[in-house]
């Protein structure tokens, strides 16, 4: 699932108002928290962009052979991003 940037920030400005706002985190500056919560979503959802990209290179390289197999795109991209994913320490 892809996020909009007014997407992520709303997200790092709920996480920071709702811990805040419970006694559960006290910070200096909650923009510079909201800033560096936006900057580690954003990051991780990069790493997820990357992967998507390396899962659809190695099934283009393998294309013929899963028309061969009959085999569909979707359901080999989910299996492939999986164990790419496992292989290489992602949680998705």
């Amino acid at each position: 699932m892809r996020l909009t940037s007014d997407e992520v920030e709303f997200i790092g400005r709920k996480i920071v108002k709702t811990l805040v706002g419970e006694g559960k985190l006290e910070v200096d500056s909650e923009s510079r928290v909201i800033g560096e919560i936006i900057k580690i979503i954003t990051e991780e959802l990069a790493v997820e962009d990357r992967l998507n990209e390396e899962v659809r290179e190695v099934l283009l390289q393998h294309a013929s052979e899963m028309e061969r197999s009959n085999v569909a795109y979707t359901e080999m991209f989910k299996m492939l991003k999986k164990k790419m994913a496992r292989e290489k320490g992602i949680i998705l």
